[in-house]
């Protein structure tokens, strides 16, 4: 019985995998559901989908990490965003994962950082259950595979209007892809960091385990860590 009244006091969470969108229409997406859940117009969400070749830079700008002139960027197709999150550059292409969690968080007891470190650990978790020892790095944020770097986490934490907290937005990046890291990265100093590398699942594993089922894998390890119970 204790069990049947926990689970029916679970948060709700509307999730699913859409598959490929241009960043700027995931960007406008998630300011447009931002919004809508802080109105209550929404369950709170997250969008897990795939970008065309994408570099994006947050609040910590260091154009210097961006290594490829406007000709070269046209010639590679990738396009560039300066956004709102926090963060330096990282890439967004086929064959990585990107979760963006539209979550609120209640003022009372806010912690910040522990939203972080739980995004971390849904990674974390997934990665163990193939063998993989994911983990931390103190002085960055992400997922860590010894010295390789196979997620990139960067968020905003949007002030609710119309209730005492806050909305996130913005999210996570894991590579799932083998060779990702020559396609899309070769061309930045990934998140300004200059003295580790970065990795993917498949490199990792040998598997050819695609994005979509990736998410699939995923989403249950959200939604234990976060304590939601998702929308059917």
């Amino acid at each position: 019985m204790a069990e049947a009244e926990n689970a029916n006091s679970l948060r709700r969470l509307d999730a699913r995998y859409i598959g490929k969108l241009e960043y700027a229409e995931a960007w406008e997406l998630q300011k447009t559901y931002v919004k809508q859940i802080d109105q209550e117009e929404r369950q709170e969400t997250l969008l897990l989908l795939q970008h065309p070749p994408t570099y994006t830079i947050g609040s910590d700008r260091n154009p210097e990490h961006l290594l490829l002139n406007e000709a070269e960027l046209e010639e590679r197709g990738i396009t560039l965003f300066q956004i709102d999150r926090g963060g330096d550059i990282t890439y967004h292409g086929p064959g990585q994962l990107v979760g963006y969690p539209l979550l609120y968080l209640e003022a009372e007891g806010l912690d910040l950082h522990a939203y972080l470190r739980s995004l971390e650990q849904v990674i974390i978790n997934w990665l163990a259950e193939y063998g993989i020892e994911a983990g931390r790095k103190p002085e960055y944020t992400g997922v860590w595979v010894g010295d390789l770097k196979i997620a990139a986490i960067g968020v905003k934490f949007n002030k609710a209007r119309h209730r005492r907290g806050f909305i996130t937005s913005h999210g996570f990046a894991l590579n799932i892809k083998a060779g990702i890291a020559a396609e899309g990265f070769s061309g930045i100093v990934p998140c300004g960091i200059e003295q580790y590398g970065v990795t993917s699942f498949n490199d990792l594993t040998g598997r050819e385990l695609s994005v979509e089922e990736a998410a699939n894998q995923l989403l249950p390890y959200f939604v234990k860590e976060f304590k939601y119970e998702l929308i059917k």
